[in-house]
Parts: C-alpha cells; structure tokens; sequence
C-alpha cells in the first residue's frame, strides 16, 4: 500500500490554486492540451534535438512464449536517452499533466491518494495479468 501523503498534499494545493481554472470544461480540455504538449515534447526530443531516435519494427514474439516471457520480447522502439534540455521540457509537462488531472480529480470530488492506491493494489494482485 502507498503510504506517503504526498498526493493528499498535491492535491490540497491544486484545490487552493484553481481559481481561473475552476470550470469542468476549463479543466478537462485543458488536461487534453496537457497531454498534447507532453507528446509534442517528446516528438521534439526526436525530430528537434534528436537526442532520442525511434527504431520501429514489428515486434517479434514466438508463437509459443508465455505471458510471463512477453516482456523480455517487447521493445520500446526508443533509441538514445534524453538529454538535460529535453528531460526538463518533458518533466515540466507532464507535471502540467498531473496537474490538471489532479484538478479534474478535485473537482469531481475524488481523491487522488485513494485512486493511485486502488491502481496500485491492482496492479500489484494481478501483476503481468492486469492488462487493462
């Protein structure tokens, strides 16, 4: 179980910040600008700077491996790391991200901690099965 109070607090301080941003609307197409903007900043770390590079191929699984080999087969395509520049760009914009998710969760009265600890605890149980 998750025991830091970090996402309580996290999300005390987003409840107190959203002033302009009050509006489920405001919020949720905010939150799709968000998710926008990490994935154009990765984009940019491979067309702009070129830090990182993608190498794209079918993935190559035998016919008789077992979920619990699937791993070892699987690829992320992803070739390079991410340079300073980038690594602050892209961690700046999925705080932005868990920002407004963390505001969409405030404003529909959920709470965040609980949420992450019923993902956790999910994943957890059911391991390499969770495939949702």
């Amino acid at each position: 179980m998750l025991k830091n109070n970090m996402c309580t607090e996290f999300q005390e301080a987003v409840s107190y910040c959203l002033i302009r941003h009050r509006s489920i609307i405001d919020v949720i197409t905010k939150l799709q600008e968000s998710n926008a903007r990490v994935s154009r900043a990765i984009a940019k770390s491979i067309t702009v700077c070129g830090c990182l590079k993608i190498n794209a191929e079918k993935q190559n699984i035998p016919q008789d491996a077992d979920l619990s080999e699937l791993k070892k087969y699987m690829q992320s395509h992803l070739k390079g790391e991410l340079c300073r520049n980038c690594t602050e760009t892209i961690e700046r914009e999925i705080g932005t991200n868990i920002f407004y998710t963390t505001a969409l969760c405030e404003l529909l009265g959920l709470d965040l901690n609980d949420i992450l600890t019923k993902e956790y605890n999910k994943i957890t149980t059911l391991g390499i099965y969770n495939l949702s």
